[in-house]
């Protein structure tokens, strides 16, 4: 076991371990065992105006597009 502030690489089972309130910084993207990333998504757009909170749901669903973009979940473009 390689342990440094609280994440440490577990020998026997190739496991990263970060136990609760530890913190792992990524520069890049994460990628699934499989190498998979889903295909980029484009923000959504309201072209019209069908309820009081169209502004609101827009600003939502962009938001969490980019999150998972920056979480290399899904791909940028």
């Amino acid at each position: 076991m390689s342990q440094q502030g609280g994440v440490y690489f577990e020998q026997n089972t190739g496991d990263l371990v970060a136990p609760a309130g530890s913190k792992i910084r990524v520069a890049g993207t994460i990628t699934p065992a499989n190498g998979t990333q889903a295909t980029a998504i484009s923000d959504i757009t309201v072209t019209g105006t069908y309820a009081n909170d169209d502004d609101a749901i827009e600003t939502a669903v962009n938001s969490i597009l980019a999150a998972l973009r920056n979480a290399g979940i899904v791909a940028s473009s």
